[in-house]
């Protein structure tokens, strides 16, 4: 039996499993997340909630209508082979098409090479960041070039409600805006994100996983304890207040939605953003170079930069 301290209710590992489905597909359908037609990438790390996504989208979805892309992140200890062939053999079961990349492939870098760099020009930023925009950036390229028509993580209720609950403490409303599921793409260039499992706790997403048939060796990225970031420990505060008052993340990010709706709806009205002159994807109203391309030229990220046959752009200040 699981039980589920939210709800208050032991299921049995059939009626787990046909409820995780369920909420999943609820999820789905109330924001209109994608069609039955549309084609979908998923974007697959290879730990539990990716086996999670994978499995529930193929009881739902039309695996012929599926892509995976999975990134090596290239950080000692951390990136398992086991992870990655699972994620492969699954796809070829059922003949999806799949690309296994890696930040050295794409940018000239592996995780850990960046952060050596960061660490030698004495940058000031988390490892936890570069991810974020490295991620972001490859998966949206395989995704504009495969011709998908959204990308689906694998993101679950504990990482909204902390990126959530992130946003409010700094104020970022526009953030807020652009986190809930009815927020429009503001660019041509970007291929729409759905998060199915953005109402499902993390460890459902592991019971699921766990009773599923997945093989648990997931080992903690190191670079977490490098340097504590912001996530970090906004997550462990919502942990505590969660094991004190159960159900408290799912509320709260419930009611996130209810008052970002709105905001999400507004965002609809502003124009195209602008295009970096460095690497030409998009980039925020108020920049001629894209946040990651002034970060990678402040850590002197030289083969980033040749690679795109341009030279190191002056960074802000």
């Amino acid at each position: 039996m699981i039980y589920q301290r939210h709800t208050g209710r032991a299921l049995c590992r059939e009626c787990f499993i046909e409820d995780i489905v369920r909420r999943v597909k609820q999820e789905i359908e109330r924001h209109e997340m994608f069609r039955e037609r549309d084609r979908v990438l998923l974007a697959l790390s290879g730990g539990k909630d990716s086996y999670t996504l994978l499995d529930v989208m193929l009881r739902i979805h039309d695996p012929s209508r599926l892509g995976i892309v999975t990134i090596i992140e290239g950080i000692p200890g951390y990136n398992r082979e086991g992870d990655i062939e699972w994620v492969i053999r699954r796809a070829r079961e059922h003949g999806i098409d799949i690309v296994v990349t890696s930040y050295k492939e794409e940018v000239g870098y592996s995780m850990e090479e960046l952060v050596n760099l960061t660490i030698e020009k004495g940058v000031r930023v988390t490892p936890c960041t570069f991810c974020g925009f490295l991620r972001r950036r490859i998966i949206n390229k395989y995704a504009r070039e495969g011709g998908y028509d959204r990308v689906a993580t694998a993101h679950n209720l504990d990482d909204e409600a902390h990126t959530a609950l992130m946003n409010l403490l700094r104020g970022d409303y526009a953030r807020l805006a652009q986190m809930h599921p009815k927020a429009p793409v503001l660019s041509k260039l970007f291929v729409k994100k759905v998060k199915p499992l953005r109402k499902i706790y993390e460890w459902e997403s592991a019971a699921y996983a766990w009773l599923t048939g997945y093989g648990f060796q997931e080992t903690e990225c190191p670079y977490l304890r490098l340097r504590p970031s912001f996530r970090a420990r906004v997550r462990a505060y919502m942990y505590e207040l969660e094991r004190e008052v159960p159900g408290s993340m799912l509320k709260f990010l419930e009611a996130i939605d209810r008052l970002a709706e709105p905001l999400a709806r507004s965002v609809s009205r502003l124009p195209e953003l602008p295009r970096c002159e460095v690497c030409g994807e998009p980039t925020s109203y108020n920049r001629r170079v894209c946040a990651f391309c002034d970060l990678m030229a402040r850590i002197g990220a030289e083969e980033y930069f040749r690679r795109l046959g341009t030279k190191t752009p002056a960074t802000r200040t």
